[in-house]
């Protein structure tokens, strides 16, 4: 059993925040446990031996209320002080990080190295401690200055191989994308969109598109289809397959038992899709997060087939086509409470590894809610696992990325409360220019990988339908917000104005 130790202000620590946390282990996969917290201490009974960590909300002083995980540590008897094992996490991950970016003796990093050098004397000071309440403190200095040092190496780091990549021209010139609402078809919402970006993705949700068997609605997405094609802006579909609750029409669970009829309803649908706009959409993410979310509980080989399965007849039907396969959670923590899903890394690597025909992976980074895989992570996260997926050797695609512009809670149709966001903060709480400036750090990020290729943002404008409430780039009055002149901004300095149809004009 591990256990640590949690202080406040001296004493034992009153209450903590354990909405997210979860136990990790070794390999950085996420293990079943058992979290509590009391009298000070919060104990983590977990289900495999072993090292592991414990992952958690933590408010860290000048970086805000981020998702960290300690250092892997054994079991014993004498609980570990939390701050001082979150520091001793982060200053570990500095230390491979430098050496793998190479910043260990780069000309430019001396503010930054000292910044390192003071956060790691204060860990030391804090395991000489006498008392845990003192160590605790020093901690808690020691995590603070060491999560800012990182965000800014990570800053750093973006700045020089961003720079690299746009001199020698390494930039597609259709790189920012973002989705559409099928129930925002104003021409207001259309000049917004052209104004700033290079391409548009559609919602192929099969929920909306088929709400009882055999009885199809197309109108909404012919519309934007249509439209979209005739300005002309490149139209991008997705998902052709998902199994989360919200994709999947309720009809369908009458054979959540039968597999083979899902595989084949779903090839059927797939196939009916493709066939009525391949020749608009030549980019299809043909599968989104069947390794996370699963609600028909299918097993490892029957997630493989479909995956299999949809990818093959997209490349099939679409053969000069992009086929993406989407992962969300990129940290994998649903795969702590629900063992039948996949952790992301080994989905992915199982899909390259087994034969799948697919062009490039996506992954969604979105933040704000408290519900896994969106509480907030810093830039230095973000960077860090974008590396991870480097080693696939596939282009990647963000194919949605999305921060709230507040944090009050939002109201569903019905009447009732929609997600609250309070999954975390970056810096201080989220306001219009809060999500301006971490569009501008994560794109800047996500854009130095030369591996990654296009950045779309989740939706354009703020409606109920949203998984981060008030993470549009307009109001729902579609009155821009700071992170979309931002985005223009942004644009123009790495690629120039964006293409626009013949008639159109800049956003005001």
């Amino acid at each position: 059993m591990l256990s640590f130790a949690v202080y406040a202000s001296g004493q034992p620590a009153e209450k903590v925040n354990l909405s997210g946390a979860y136990v990790v282990g070794s390999d950085d996969v996420p293990l079943r446990a058992e979290i509590s917290f009391k009298n000070g201490l919060i104990t983590c009974k977990k289900r495999a031996a072993g090292p592991a960590g414990l992952a958690l909300l933590w408010d860290v002083a000048g970086a805000g209320t981020i998702l960290l995980e300690t250092i892997r540590v054994l079991e014993r008897e004498v609980p570990y002080v939390l701050q001082v094992e979150l520091a001793r996490g982060r200053l570990m991950r500095i230390n491979h990080k430098l050496e793998d970016w190479g910043l260990l003796d780069y000309e430019g990093v001396e503010e930054l190295a000292i910044k390192v050098s003071q956060a790691r004397e204060l860990l030391i000071q804090a395991l000489q401690a006498d008392q845990p309440a003192e160590a605790a403190a020093l901690g808690e200095e020691s995590l603070s200055l060491a999560v800012q040092a990182s965000e800014e190496l990570s800053r750093y780091h973006a700045s020089v191989l961003l720079g690299r990549r746009t001199q020698s021209g390494g930039l597609e010139r259709r790189v920012f994308g973002c989705a559409v609402h099928l129930d925002k078809p104003s021409e207001l919402f259309r000049k917004r969109l052209a104004s700033a970006f290079d391409f548009a993705t559609v919602p192929v949700v099969w929920r909306d598109i088929e709400p009882t068997e055999q009885n199809f609605n197309w109108k909404p997405l012919d519309a934007w289809v249509e439209s979209l094609a005739k300005q002309p802006v490149p139209i991008r579909g997705a998902p052709l397959l998902s199994f989360s609750e919200k994709n999947v029409p309720d009809w369908l669970y009458i054979w959540e038992h039968d597999f083979d009829t899902i595989r084949d309803l779903a090839f059927e649908h797939v196939r009916r899709v493709i066939n009525r706009y391949g020749q608009y959409i030549q980019t299809w993410t043909v599968i989104s997060g069947i390794h996370a979310n699963n609600c028909f509980t299918f097993s490892f080989e029957q997630l493989m087939e479909l995956t299999r399965m949809t990818a093959a007849l997209t490349k099939q039907l679409c053969p000069r086509g992009t086929a993406i396969l989407e992962l969300v959670a990129p940290w994998g923590e649903y795969y702590a409470r629900n063992q039948r899903t996949i952790p992301p890394l080994l989905y992915a690597d199982m899909a390259v590894q087994s034969g799948v025909t697919f062009d490039a992976f996506g992954l969604q980074f979105n933040f704000g809610p408290a519900l896994d895989g969106m509480y907030v992570r810093d830039m230095f996260q973000i960077s860090s696992v974008l590396d991870l997926f480097a080693k696939l050797g596939k282009p990647l695609h963000i194919t949605g990325v999305q921060v709230p512009s507040d944090t009050t809670v939002a109201r569903t149709d019905a009447g009732g409360e929609g997600p609250t966001l309070d999954g975390g903060i970056w810096h201080q709480p989220w306001n219009e220019d809060v999500q301006a400036e971490w569009l501008r750090r994560f794109v800047e990020v996500a854009l130095s990988k030369p591996f990654v290729e296009t950045v779309s943002w989740q939706s354009l404008a703020d409606h109920s339908r949203q998984e981060v409430p008030h993470g549009g780039l307009l109001r729902a009055d579609l009155a821009p917000k700071a992170a979309y002149r931002q985005l223009l901004t942004l644009r123009s300095e790495l690629l120039g104005p964006p293409q626009k149809a013949a008639g159109e004009s800049g956003a005001s």
